[in-house]
């Protein structure tokens, strides 16, 4: 059974999906502040985080940068605001996607099973991001090296920490160096074909990307920039 974590200071709203998840299986717990959701995430192992952007005690920006810093749980945006800073800023700090309230629960379930489906690598075969991988043991091009099975990343010998999306961009970067990926493509392999996302997600988290792997992340020697063609590895 799949373990949520929804959090959302209006309790209607919480109720309402506990009960919706609950009704296709999910086991669901609730909070409702940012200290309060912090608290959950490093005491229980969750598939899936709802976490809402306006909390009190700590934003839902603030809990996101925290929890990064020990765990690449999937975290969904939940937020109230539609403008596309917002979205861009929970991305920067480490979301791997967002939903615009209000929303249709529909909707809600629709990108949780998008993403269960993108993060269990042992289902589908022939898996996008794994195209170019024969086995999941260990992966080196130049400096890089990454474990398959493990799903971590060592630059020049050091640990690198990468959230989920982070690594799957990588791991299909050294599977398939000097290839260049468009912004849609990067969409589809690592996201989904079912990803309401544009290119500005893909840029974030290579910007991202850049700046754990790259001495001089304005200047980086592993994932470059194809100009108006999309992103490689050198």
């Amino acid at each position: 059974m799949s373990k949520v974590l929804v959090v959302d200071d209006e309790k209607l709203i919480v109720k309402g999906l506990k009960f919706a998840l609950e009704q296709d299986g999910l086991e669901v717990d609730c909070a409702y502040d940012g200290e309060e959701a912090l608290k959950y995430i490093k005491e229980n192992p969750y598939d899936i985080v709802l976490l809402d952007l306006m909390l009190p005690k700590m934003s839902g920006y603030d809990v996101c940068q925290e929890v990064r810093a020990f765990s690449d749980v999937p975290i969904v945006m939940l937020t109230a605001k539609s403008d596309d800073m917002d979205k861009i800023l929970g991305l920067e700090y480490g979301a791997d996607d967002y939903i615009t309230k209000p929303f249709n629960i529909l909707e809600v379930k629709a990108r949780i099973k998008a993403i269960m489906r993108r993060i269990d690598h042992k289902s589908v075969s022939g898996n996008a991001i794994k195209e170019a991988i024969a086995d999941a043991g260990t992966v080196e091009h130049g400096d890089i090296k990454i474990d398959i099975a493990g799903r971590r990343a060592f630059i020049q010998g050091k640990e690198v920490n990468l959230t989920a999306r982070e690594f799957d961009l990588l791991e299909l970067f050294v599977n398939n160096p000097n290839k260049v990926y468009t912004r849609d493509k990067l969409l589809e392999l690592v996201w989904g074909s079912d990803y309401p996302g544009d290119g500005r997600t893909v840029d974030v988290h290579i910007r991202r990307l850049r700046e754990k792997i790259e001495q001089a992340p304005g200047e980086p020697v592993y994932v470059r920039t194809k100009w108006g063609v999309g992103y490689y590895l050198a």
